[in-house]
């Protein structure tokens, strides 16, 4: 049954990598017809699992469940951990691979910055691989990246990192994901790109693929009202 104003089912969003709530501050209104929104906090812990059962101590007993970029690595835990009290997924501009040496190898030097005292510098090295090639001076945008970053703190990024660094592969696991399941990726995304979201796509049954046009990896904020669109359709499947 599709939810509705009778029959609320909450919704839990998972923030990404140095991401606040301020990453679903467009969608929160939107989804909020459908039952409560809850933004989880996935700043305290070092591991995927330790953040999943965090989030999972605070949730409702079954809840649908949207999460970008680091968010779709614990949404793909917290169905290790939890499956039935999923509902529904959405993954957006994420993957289901586990961490790979190149990456962690570019990882490092931004969690030295953080160590440094340097933690300010993380936003102007990220910045131009987070958004469309045509938004890159988009200063508004940054600012919104910036404060988000201000509000997660070095200490958190750099335990979120170890967290991503030592995330399992979740590829064995799509095939038996059950619910409803909205796949979406902004079609300039540069860490997570469209090619992994059909990947993940054709492995779950039923998936849906939405491909946003002229977006980046943040296509929350990039983009907000085709998510907004595509999320409010995944409600009433």
């Amino acid at each position: 049954m599709p939810a509705s104003a009778a029959d609320p089912l909450p919704v839990i969003l998972l923030p990404g990598l140095n991401c606040s709530a301020r990453l679903y501050g467009e969608q929160i209104p939107a989804l909020w017809r459908f039952g409560s929104v809850i933004v989880a906090d996935h700043r305290r812990d070092d591991s995927m699992a330790a953040i999943a059962r965090r989030v999972l101590a605070a949730a409702p007993p079954r809840f649908a469940l949207a999460g970008l970029s680091m968010g779709g690595y614990i949404a793909f835990e917290i169905l290790r951990q939890a499956p039935d009290r999923v509902a529904k997924l959405a993954l957006l501009d994420t993957g289901a691979g586990a961490e790979v040496p190149e990456r962690t190898a570019q990882r490092k030097p931004l969690i030295a910055l953080a160590q440094q005292g340097r933690f300010a510098e993380i936003t102007d090295n990220q910045f131009p691989l987070l958004v469309y090639r045509q938004r890159q001076g988009d200063a508004t945008l940054k600012a919104i990246v910036r404060a988000m970053n201000e509000e997660t703190g070095p200490e958190a990024y750099c335990r979120q990192q170890q967290a991503i660094i030592g995330r399992p592969d979740s590829h064995p696991g799509l095939a038996a994901i059950a619910c409803p399941t909205l796949v979406l990726v902004g079609d300039d995304d540069q860490l997570t790109p469209p090619a992994l979201a059909r990947e993940m796509a054709a492995a779950i049954r039923g998936a849906r693929l939405v491909v946003v046009p002229e977006c980046g990896h943040l296509s929350t904020l990039e983009r907000p009202q085709a998510v907004n669109d595509a999320l409010v359709e995944w409600m009433r499947w």
